[in-house]
């Protein structure tokens, strides 16, 4: 796939409406990218599995992971006022939310406008203008006037569910992309980019690309998709955090344009070592920039698969600025090199490697 019709795809995919649980616009924008390079089955939890056609059946699979949600938002109640009392979905803080452009999708699949509406700073007491409401006190307006008119002329009601409203923009000139869900719409254009490169190629084993749902809620997804394939060996490809812009240099361990993060731990997981090695010595023969890093916070779909199974597994991660917020950047550089490095894995590992990575 050419550099700009990678580009393209991302931001397509990160304008994409996609939250745990209503995945569908996305799942068929990835489906339509891979149709013609893999088998594919959806199942009813809207995970995907893209088989590679050149597939086998009687070998050991390697299974790639990226998941199809982002952080986004639920309507619990409308107010009697007709704004609308709403709930995370995913992991927000409440710092990133007031004043957010919102897009709900009501009862009959329209989307609307609206805004987590802040008070005007005329009406703000002393305190209030030094301090943040509660999400659960927060609020979205749509426009409307009474609960009555949101319910029956803007059909919105309970469980519509509600997706930040931000375009995505890529800056030729810095390589550079800035917009919303990055995590992990670029991980999962990855998998669709190493499906093009593979596309009528030999593996040593069967190539299985999982687009997991509902990551963002609890690695719900994964654990579906790891218990269908049964991969001997995963490779998950996950937008992660950067901290360059608020750690010192001597701790940071994710930045932009610094390549993909492998991470040695985070709160749900530790990968196989042997595996984790294997994987770094091999960025270095390939002269594939990286960095590693070591987590007191956060989870990721490798958990979820290794936890199944037992597969060895390891996460690329592509470093994302401002996770989890509605304005993230990413580097096309990271994502180049995030998609070379899953590449040459495929490429170099064989039954013997596989079988190094285990004692006994």
């Amino acid at each position: 796939m050419e550099k700009a019709a990678q580009i393209q795809m991302l931001k397509d995919f990160s304008n994409a409406n996609a939250i745990p649980g209503f995945e569908q616009e996305f799942v068929e924008m990835f489906v339509d990218k891979v149709k013609d390079m893999a088998d594919v089955e959806i199942d009813g939890m809207l995970n995907v599995y893209a088989s590679k056609k050149e597939n086998r059946g009687n070998r050991p699979v390697i299974q790639l992971d990226a998941h199809s949600d982002a952080v986004g938002l639920m309507t619990q109640a409308v107010r009697p006022n007709g704004s609308l009392k709403f709930v995370p979905v995913g992991g927000w803080v409440k710092y990133n939310l007031p004043g957010l452009k919102v897009k709900i999708r009501n009862k009959e699949g329209q989307y609307v406008p609206g805004v987590v509406a802040t008070k005007p700073p005329h009406f703000m007491t002393a305190a209030e203008k030094n301090s943040l409401p509660e999400i659960a006190d927060m609020q979205i307006d749509v426009g409307s006037s009474s609960r009555q008119e949101t319910i029956e002329d803007f059909k919105i009601d309970t469980g519509c569910p509600i997706f930040v409203d931000v375009d995505c923009d890529y800056n030729e000139r810095t390589g550079v992309f800035f917009g919303k869900d990055f995590d992990d719409r670029f991980g999962a254009a990855v998998m669709v980019n190493l499906l093009d490169e593979l596309k009528g190629q030999e593996t040593n084993f069967d190539v299985v690309c999982a687009l997991s749902s509902q990551e963002e809620v609890g690695l719900r997804g994964a654990y579906v998709t790891a218990r269908k394939i049964k991969p001997e060996v995963a490779i998950v490809l996950e937008s992660c955090p950067a901290d360059d812009t608020f750690e010192p240099e001597w701790l940071s361990q994710t930045g932009m344009k610094r390549g993909p993060m492998l991470r040695d731990m985070d709160t749900t997981f530790i990968p196989n070592p042997i595996f984790q090695q294997y994987v770094c010595d091999l960025a270095d023969q390939n002269g594939i920039p990286y960095t590693r890093s070591v987590r007191t916070g956060g989870g990721q779909d490798g958990a979820a698969i290794y936890y199944e199974n037992g597969a060895p597994t390891i996460v690329i991660g592509i470093p994302v600025r401002y996770e989890h917020s509605a304005y993230c950047f990413a580097s096309y550089h990271d994502y180049k090199a995030s998609l070379d490095l899953a590449l040459a894995l495929i490429r170099d590992l064989n039954q013997e490697k596989l079988a190094s990575f285990k004692l006994g």
